[in-house]
């Protein structure tokens, strides 16, 4: 193994492991101790912040926080990381210390000139359309953070126009059409819930409540595992041709799309009698493009809502 390939391995070594000893180095790499020795000297020219320690148990570690070893991107590699970068430009507030700005301007100025000249030509020929954000949400970080951690908050929750505080525990956060939600378990509802984290006005750690394990819920499977205790009903929407297309941008869980040669097509599944109200909303948006066939408690509760709406204008 060469010794540039050798000391680039050891950078993403040092970086998996928080300590490490000379002699573990020497035997991963096959190499001698005073070979090690030299070429952690080298890391430390290089900038690798590393501490070591003296005595029988010492060893080398990470000083403060690890580093990224270099990595070589071809144009192509750096266009399509510099445009989904790109897209973060519609969110006020992102769950991390540092901002769009500044991470766009790091990416950018370290590309090489007609690289540069490329993106630029780029912004004025290719965008991702998205939502803008409309109000900050400082506190998505905290929020993140407990669901990494699993750790309890009390926050303060605006909906409806009136306030609560409530226990919870994240189980992550997640951004759709601007903006951002918590889905957690409420400590007070003794339930799970999700939480607009534009209504949260405020977070603190909770030292009350002892946090359960929610190790084994994330995003991608907390439908199916938030929805086991829950009352299910079967639902059946036909769909125009345009109501089809609009149904195949989103990815509602346990509801299937079936299109039919002509275009039209119906959606099949089951839903959580929960979200009947959420859904007749929802499927209001399709105007005459959707027309809910059952259950009968979400068609009652749509006519409902559509007769609210009229009486507005009578």
């Amino acid at each position: 193994m060469s010794k540039a390939k050798r000391l680039n391995e050891m950078i993403m070594m040092v970086n998996r492991n928080k300590r490490f000893t000379v002699r573990e180095l020497a035997d991963e790499f096959g190499v001698s101790k005073r070979t090690i020795l030299r070429d952690l000297q080298e890391l430390s020219e290089m900038g690798v912040p590393l501490y070591s320690e003296v005595g029988p148990n010492g060893g080398y570690q990470i000083l403060n926080e690890r580093i990224l070893p270099p990595i070589a991107f071809s144009e192509d590699e750096a266009v399509s990381i510099f445009f989904a970068i790109h897209v973060l430009r519609h969110y006020l507030s992102l769950p991390f210390d540092i901002e769009y700005e500044s991470i766009i301007k790091k990416f950018y100025l370290n590309l090489s000139g007609d690289i540069r000249d490329t993106i630029d030509t780029m912004q004025d020929r290719v965008d991702f359309q998205s939502i803008h954000q409309q109000e900050k949400m400082p506190f998505l970080k905290q929020l993140l953070d407990a669901a990494i951690q699993q750790d309890v908050l009390i926050i303060h929750y605006e909906t409806n126009g009136k306030t609560s505080f409530r226990s919870i525990q994240p189980i992550g956060i997640y951004a759709n059409e601007g903006k951002w939600y918590c889905p957690s378990y409420c400590f007070v509802r003794k339930d799970y819930r999700v939480f607009r984290c534009d209504r949260i006005k405020s977070v603190e750690r909770d030292e009350t409540n002892t946090p359960i394990d929610l190790s084994h819920i994330t995003l991608r499977n907390r439908f199916s595992i938030l929805n086991q205790n829950k009352e299910m009903i079967e639902i059946y929407v036909e769909l125009t041709k345009n109501g089809v297309e609009k149904f195949q941008s989103v990815n509602w869980p346990n509801l299937f799309l079936r299109k039919r040669i002509d275009g039209t097509g119906h959606i099949e599944g089951m839903i959580a009698k929960h979200d009947i109200n959420f859904l007749s909303t929802y499927f209001i948006a399709y105007g005459e493009n959707a027309m809910i066939k059952k259950p009968i408690e979400l068609i009652e509760s749509t006519k409902e809502i559509l007769n609210r709406v009229l009486n507005q204008y009578n």
